[in-house]
């Protein structure tokens, strides 16, 4: 399916953060929006919502299938409600949870504490909101 960015952000924001509060949903779309518009490293290549969302294992949610299994819970199978609209134009027109940073990364380490760097030392822990550790990049992130 073609989804405008707006409607495959907010789908996003459904399939990722859904059941972390308005906080938690805008803390995956600032992730999301922090992607489209950084100008270097790894992330730089990428220009749109629909490439970030995409790009080859970087969210669960946007795979058909995990491990050769089926995965119901993809953005296609969202179900939509205004929230999820209105949290997508917040972050499309710009805005970001101040105590977010510049994250890049977020992960539910399924448990209480968030390790110090994710996906490496890229990476550097910035704030957990709700199950979802965020991460903010490094020096070393300019050389992905």
């Amino acid at each position: 399916m073609a989804y405008s960015d707006l409607e495959l952000l907010a789908r996003i924001v459904k399939c990722e953060a859904g059941g972390e509060g308005e906080n938690g949903m805008q803390a995956v779309a600032s992730v999301v929006m922090n992607r489209v518009n950084i100008t270097y490293g790894e992330y730089g290549r990428l220009h749109t919502v629909r490439e970030v969302v995409f790009q080859q294992r970087q969210f669960v949610c946007a795979m058909e299938t995990v491990g050769g299994q089926y995965n119901a819970q993809n953005l296609y199978n969202m179900s939509l409600e205004q929230i999820h609209w209105d949290i997508a134009e917040w972050a499309i027109a710009g805005n970001r949870l101040t105590n977010l940073g510049f994250a890049l990364w977020f992960f539910n380490p399924y448990s209480l504490n968030c390790r110090p760097n994710f996906p490496s030392r890229v990476g550097e822990f910035v704030i957990r909101i709700g199950d979802h550790c965020f991460y903010n990049p490094t020096d070393a992130y300019a050389d992905t």
